[in-house]
């Protein structure tokens, strides 16, 4: 058989004539494969004969088979409907799209012809092979099919009649029938790909005649897949009854967990159901166990920052607070310092709502007003239990305010947040709940203001001249050339030009000058000038040197630049 205009050959004969391994290596691999039942490259990886460059470098050069990169592709649906997940998982390969009367196919062993009879078979197309890595094409099988999974479970759910039996839950239906309905596998297979998409929700809304489904993806909404309206019933009493909550209650807000393991991964997912005039909307937080564990160098801090955090933290007592608007991390950065602090001679205790993170060696509580635990009540009871580092999940009112400056005035370390635009802002929102200015003064330690930004594609960076607009915006000489960063988009990113986010900092460390100005009454515009003749950053200046490091993109830039201006 040939592949790619040449005669075939096995692959450990291809590298023995390259010259990559001795004849002696791979008889002696041949032996192990016998017993091992692993495929003749992987066994010679596995043995350190050859790297996998390697592999792709001999098969490229001595086949004439085309090496592509899948993350820089974009993928055709129809070729993922045209062979079935099973003989891609089986035979590490994935189709990715079309070339007249023939299906493309990147595969880790192009020299496999079973798994090529096998395409052919399945697909009824001719094979035009190519080369990828195992990894490329393993992280590729799981975005696409379990995108195509999604799209397979809409369709069945949408062609199930409203008044199927089995949609309303008749008695006699075995295990089999439960776990095989399309509701079932509809939700089951949303939340698989939320998690393998990195979304951090899922939005399930209904309209006057479909369901949409949309992902938040890097703190953007993507649109997934649109159902018919008669699938909002089932799809909304199969989430309740993962949640634990009450089906025949449609007319008021409900909030539930569910708590799934994917892929050896301990998943929390926080479910809200809000009632709305065309039904009842559904979001999903998607939450995972080990989110936490980032380590403080991945927050995005630069080295200045993080000897600003140091000195907060090696306080033994006063308030630490982490503030900006909802979905800025705070939660994250709240975590690694805890994580940070954590040993055994601390005892550590936290209130929060609710409790997003499960942190061994840490005294978790959660608030729960319907049974009066609130954050006042459950602090005051935190305070009576010898701690020496109290989480207060957020100040919110006067009294909580009240007794965690108590606290930190007392002799504990307080870490709590706030919803301030910055840091400035944070001392003077204390002062408006009825805080005493010397209590303040007196209190706080430090404040640290954050946004998330997102990160430019890797896969698909690109140099630009930056326009006068740009230039404008990062206070940049207009006549002088400069060069910027941004993403073309690509398979990898979603075409996004956008991957990840990273964190964008302000940090106050409160000094003498501050606690002067504090006990004048001072407004926020002034304390911001004494912190940063004291050397803080800004906001705005923090994510222009990132746009200037070609870590983010000037739009980015603008959605926070105007908080410094």
């Amino acid at each position: 058989m040939a592949i790619g205009g040449k005669q075939v050959k096995r692959l450990g004969d291809l590298l023995v004539q390259a010259g990559k391994i001795t004849n002696f290596q791979l008889q002696e691999a041949l032996k192990k494969q016998k017993f091992l039942g692993k495929k003749i490259g992987e066994v010679l990886i596995a043995e350190g004969y050859v790297t996998i460059e390697d592999i792709l470098e001999v098969l490229e050069k001595q086949t004439g088979i085309t090496r592509i990169n899948l993350e820089l592709n974009t993928i055709d649906k129809r070729a993922i409907k045209a062979v079935p997940e099973n003989i891609c998982l089986k035979n590490d390969l994935i189709p990715f799209g079309f070339d007249g009367n023939k299906i493309k196919v990147a595969m880790w062993d192009p020299l496999n012809i079973f798994a090529i009879d096998d395409i052919y078979i399945a697909s009824g197309f001719e094979v035009e092979a190519y080369l990828a890595t195992r990894d490329e094409i393993k992280r590729t099988i799981e975005r696409q099919y379990s995108d195509e999974q999604v799209t397979k479970a809409a369709e069945e759910l949408s062609k199930e009649k409203q008044g199927d039996s089995k949609s309303q839950g008749n008695v006699d239906e075995t295990f089999d029938d439960i776990k095989n309905a399309p509701v079932v596998k509809m939700i089951d297979y949303l939340i698989r790909n939320a998690i393998e998409q990195r979304a951090s929700d899922i939005h399930i809304e209904p309209y006057e005649k479909i369901v949409r489904i949309r992902y938040r993806i890097d703190g953007q909404l993507q649109q997934v897949s649109t159902l018919s309206i008669d699938s909002l019933p089932p799809l909304v009493t199969r989430i309740k009854i993962m949640a634990n909550l009450n089906i025949a209650e449609k007319r008021l807000p409900q909030d539930g967990r569910i708590i799934t393991r994917l892929t050896d991964k301990e998943v929390d997912l926080r479910v809200s159901i809000l009632p709305m005039i065309s039904g009842e909307k559904i979001v999903i937080r998607v939450l995972s166990r080990d989110g936490y564990q980032i380590g403080r160098s991945s927050l995005g801090m630069s080295e200045e920052e993080l000897q600003s955090l140091d000195n907060m933290t090696k306080n033994p007592h006063g308030i630490i607070l982490v503030t900006g608007p909802t979905g800025s991390g705070k939660s994250t950065t709240l975590y690694t310092i805890l994580n940070e602090l954590n040993d055994e001679g601390k005892n550590i205790i936290t209130i929060e709502d609710p409790v997003e993170y499960i942190m061994e060696g840490i005294n978790q509580v959660n608030v729960n007003t319907k049974s009066g635990l609130t954050f006042a009540n459950g602090l005051r009871s935190i305070l009576r239990q010898d701690p020496d580092i109290v989480m207060i999940g957020e100040i919110r009112d006067n009294e909580t305010a009240q007794i965690a400056v108590r606290a930190a005035i007392t002799g504990h370390l307080v870490l709590s947040t706030l919803h301030t635009n910055d840091a400035p802002s944070s001392v003077v929102r204390l002062v408006d709940m009825g805080i005493e200015p010397y209590l303040v003064a007196t209190s706080i330690s430090g404040v640290i203001a954050q946004r998330l930004v997102k990160k430019i594609c890797s896969k698909c960076k690109k140099e630009y001249k930056a326009s006068v607009h740009e230039k404008k915006i990062l206070a940049m000489d207009p006549y002088e050339e400069l060069i910027l960063h941004k993403g073309e988009g690509c398979a990898y990113c979603n075409n996004t030009g956008y991957v990840g986010r990273t964190g964008v900092y302000e940090l106050m460390e409160i000094t003498r000058e501050h606690k002067e100005a504090i006990l004048s009454d001072k407004s926020s515009d002034e304390l911001r000038d004494i912190s940063i003749e004291k050397g803080m950053k800004t906001l705005g200046l923090a994510c222009k040197s990132l746009v200037l490091q070609g870590v983010t993109t000037v739009d980015e830039l603008a959605k926070i630049a105007f908080l410094n201006e």
